[in-house]
């Protein structure tokens, strides 16, 4: 059967410290996630890494988890049959390193609050397929490290949670629902099973990153199963392809920004052999206040242009001149000039002449008054 569009997962929630999670299902845009009953995890991070050549895609993706919860699972819809492998840690120590912001210093000429005379600062600025009619199909499970992993196609929502249940992919009911569109357009499914190597361990910190790869005509980022987050989400995209890449819409999110924009320079590392024929990054975030108003999948498209983004971290300095700020000595030399005219209008003044006042005339004598006749 022919399928409707390609699409991908790919979400990295970086930096983010999201609420305890008991019993009930945390979402986000890979899939949902549970822990073990009376158990607690939280996801500090996810990272992930989506390539698109216009034939097939490659997913890396890493998560860091905090709790006490010794297994908990999760489901990643994919439209095509995909193949996973564990993938390479330094990938994303690489990725952090090529869209680092680049630093300027940038110079203002006033004063400002912290500068002198305002601060206390010196003046210096120093497997199988399924058989006919099933409505589970297991196409292969696997160990990696500690994940347990099954590829499984499914035309019945209900019929998957209860595979998956049967199974130890402990997952919500309501699941079952929100599965209802990718069972229509005939997707597969990665279930995902947390497991430490060693008994009695709990998971916690980064967690071995997943790679997965499918055929693909056209990417889109599948968020439908973010509606049943309860905290508000963050995406952060990461695309290596031929062009910039973008969203078509919002999704119900607010506007994606871009926080980088560029080539990846050829380099033996992972990134490098990953960006190979897909030279071209693009980060993208989005912040979704209230996920149950995600009404659909993001669907990426070449950008208007290749034109680059970087961002750019400023050090403001005080601009100044062998030590001295500029301002004073501007202020200084304006004021000698107008110290030294001052000066000479007074030295002026003290030199003229000093004119007498007239004398003061004395009084007209008063003539005696005649006697009474």
């Amino acid at each position: 059967m022919k399928r409707a569009r390609i699409l991908t997962l790919v979400l990295a929630v970086l930096g983010i410290q999201l609420t305890w999670l008991i019993a009930p299902a945390y979402a986000c845009g890979c899939g949902a996630m549970v822990p073990d009953a009376a158990a607690r995890i939280s996801v500090a991070g996810e990272q992930s890494v989506l390539r698109w050549d216009g034939r097939q895609e490659q997913i890396v993706m890493r998560l860091t988890v905090n709790g006490d919860a010794r297994h908990a699972a999760w489901i990643m819809p994919v439209p095509h049959r995909a193949t996973v492998t564990l993938g390479d840690p330094a990938l994303f120590d690489q990725l952090a390193q090529a869209i680092q912001p680049v630093r300027r210093t940038r110079y203002h000429f006033w004063p400002k609050n912290g500068d002198w005379p305002f601060g206390d600062h010196t003046m210096a600025a120093g497997a199988p397929a399924p058989g006919a009619g099933a409505t589970v199909g297991l196409v292969d499970r696997q160990r990696l490290g500690p994940f347990d992993v099954a590829r499984l196609t499914a035309t019945d929502p209900a019929a998957l949670g209860d595979w998956l249940h049967a199974h130890g992919f402990s997952l919500p009911t309501r699941l079952k629902t929100a599965l209802q569109p990718y069972v229509d357009r005939h997707w597969e499914y990665v279930a995902v099973r947390l497991a430490p190597d060693t008994a009695g361990t709990t998971l916690h910190g980064a967690l071995d990153p997943l790679h997965l790869t499918f055929a693909a005509d056209s990417p889109v980022y599948p968020m439908r199963l973010s509606r049943l987050a309860s905290t508000p989400q963050s995406l952060a995209l990461y695309v290596l392809a031929a062009h910039r890449m973008a969203t078509r819409t919002a999704i119900g999110g607010l506007r994606p920004s871009v926080v980088f924009a560029g080539r990846v320079h050829p380099h033996d590392g992972t990134l490098g052999k990953l960006a190979a024929g897909t030279p071209y990054l693009t980060a993208l975030t989005q912040q979704f206040p209230e996920p149950a108003r995600i009404h659909g999948d993001h669907e990426l498209v070449r950008a208007a242009s290749d034109t680059p983004v970087q961002q750019v971290i400023y050090e403001d300095r005080l601009r100044e001149v062998a030590g001295i700020p500029a301002w004073l000595l501007a202020v200084g030399g304006a004021l000698v000039p107008a110290g030294g005219a001052v000066a000479v209008i007074v030295v002026r003044r003290s030199r003229r002449p000093v004119i007498p006042p007239p004398p003061v005339q004395p009084p007209p004598p008063i003539a005696p008054s005649a006697p009474a006749g």
